[in-house]
Formats: C-alpha cells, structure tokens, sequence
C-alpha cells in the first residue's frame, strides 16, 4: 500500500503531528498519522508496505489501516483531525437546567431539611420537581456541565457573628492539656 504525498511538506507535518500526540497521550491520533505515515515512507529501508504488515506495526487492524489511507487520499492532513463526538443528549432541556440553577442558588430549603445541598438531595430535587431520574454519578457530571463544583466550603449559620466568636475565644476559660 503506497501513497503520494499531497504536498511536498506532508511528510514533515504528519512526524511532527505524531510527536505532540504523543506528548499529549492521544493514540489513536497517534496511530492514525503513523498508519500514514508508514504508507507514505515504506519501511526502514523504503520500501513499500501491504496494509497487513502496516496494522501489525501499529498494531490496529487491516480496516483501520485502510480507512485512514482513504481519508488521507480523499482529504489530505485536515482528513486525519479528530472530530468532537457529539455524545449523548442530555437528559434535562435548556429550560429544566435554568431551572435546576435557579433553585441551587437560592440554597435549600425548610422543606429540604439540610443545611447545605449534596448529590443526593440535588438527584432528589431534580427527580421530585423536574421529573428525570439521575444516578449519583449522573448528578455529578450535570452539575459539572452546568458549572457548579461539588467541592464549596460549608455554608456559614445565618446567626454565625465572627466578633463575638473572637471575644468568646479571648474571654474562654481555656483548660490545661494532660
């Protein structure tokens, strides 16, 4: 399986394509642009390789191979780049998710019977005035998606009053240690 390079800097762009998809851990990039590669090159000593001996260097199979040749041909280098999987569509609209962010701003409430929001009460919210079940881990990644971190401090008591805390610490009779 040999391929002409479709333009003269190709060869020099794919070897340098290859490196940063290694130093950024991506191998299946990796394996793309050295399927290529080696199609391009040939061997050690130039010659040319079949597409067998080519998966088994890469270590992909034969329809790998020639899926990202027929890429390169058809596309040139642009053919090669990743494309963003879409993924699964969320289960909250954009409507239920203003909502959801709404009602984690204005904190619990009475009948929430917590002081501060956790996974499990937020999963019961959504699934109680929302009508979609979560898992725990499901609930996670919403409020990551919405741009809410599960790691904030404790909320602080409405009564807390920092002054007196500090003259309760200096007016405290404090007990010897053992």
């Amino acid at each position: 399986m040999q391929i002409q390079w479709m333009t003269p800097g190709d060869h020099d762009e794919v070897v340098k394509r290859i490196g940063l998809a290694v130093r950024r851990r991506e191998t299946v990039q990796r394996d793309r642009l050295r399927v290529v590669l080696l199609a391009g090159d040939g061997d050690e000593s130039g010659r040319e390789l079949f597409r067998d001996q080519i998966a088994w260097r890469v270590g992909r199979s034969r329809q790998f191979v020639d899926q990202w040749v027929g890429r390169y041909r058809s596309g040139g280098l642009d053919a090669l780049v990743a494309k963003k999987q879409p993924g699964r569509k969320p289960k909250l609209t954009p409507q239920q998710d203003e909502q959801l962010k709404a009602r984690l701003d204005a904190g619990p409430r009475p009948d929430d019977k917590v002081c501060a929001l956790r996974g499990r009460d937020i999963r019961r919210i959504v699934e109680v005035e929302l009508g979609v079940v979560y898992t725990g881990a499901g609930i996670y990644d919403v409020l990551k998606r919405l741009d809410y971190s599960s790691l904030k401090p404790r909320p602080r008591h409405r009564k807390n009053d920092p002054e007196k805390a500090a003259e309760f610490e200096q007016s405290a009779p404090f007990l010897r240690g053992p």
